[in-house]
């Protein structure tokens, strides 16, 4: 007789303009195939924002990591090639060309709540990492933002309204709040079950050791 899968409930705390993110969850999704019929994974993507207090403008991307991180030329070249390769060897475009600035995501992240009341969140979320980094596009912008949720069948003109009002703003800032006062102060953080913590954007072979091994334990 075939054993069910494992119920885990995973919240996968994040930003859309965080390439470890972008990492983190291509790695936990290929994971989770790799266990496909052992576990079954109920994901909730929660927001985190990198830079709350950006400006609507955003900022210049290299002078803002050289500030925010003390990183010269040759560093940032170098880590964003390392990001490239990972990137790239998981199946994820980052083109960093086609970028120059990063963004203010507050607005992204309402998106994506209610994205969840519709049961389109992943789709939303996937949608939106690569127009940040794989397309380039200004993830503050509303026609952006209506753009890529109608690309995942949202409603345009319900995306609109949201946007122009302050919807789901307190539930974001109240999901955001919650996990800084529960001590998440980096992203990606990938939480099993509400109690165990897989931190960074690790490789799938982490992922998948660490779910088989939640599963295992799960009381029946």
């Amino acid at each position: 007789m075939a054993t069910a899968p494992v119920p885990l409930r995973i919240d996968f705390v994040s930003d859309v303009v965080c390439p470890w993110c972008a990492i983190g969850l291509t790695s936990l999704e290929q994971a989770l195939q790799r266990l496909q019929g052992q576990v079954a994974a109920d994901i909730h993507f929660q927001p985190f924002e990198l830079n709350p207090q950006m400006a609507a403008e955003g900022e210049d991307i290299r002078e803002h990591l050289q500030r925010k991180y003390g990183m010269p030329d040759a560093q940032l070249d170098e880590n964003q090639e390392r990001i490239r390769q990972r990137g790239a060897e998981l199946g994820f475009d980052f083109d960093f060309n086609a970028r120059s600035r990063t963004w203010n995501t507050f607005d992204a992240h309402r998106l994506l709540h209610w994205a969840g009341i519709e049961g389109k969140q992943r789709e939303l979320k996937h949608a939106l990492l690569r127009a940040y980094f794989s397309e380039g596009k200004n993830v503050s912008d509303r026609d952006t933002l209506v753009a890529v949720a109608a690309s995942v069948g949202l409603d345009s003109e319900r995306v609109r309204a949201i946007l122009a009002s302050g919807e789901y703003a307190a539930d974001v800032r109240a999901a955001e709040e919650f996990f800084r006062r529960n001590g998440i102060n980096g992203v990606p953080a990938v939480i099993i079950d509400q109690k165990h913590l897989i931190s960074g954007g690790q490789p799938v072979e982490v992922f998948e050791r660490a779910l088989r091994e939640i599963a295992t334990s799960k009381p029946g």
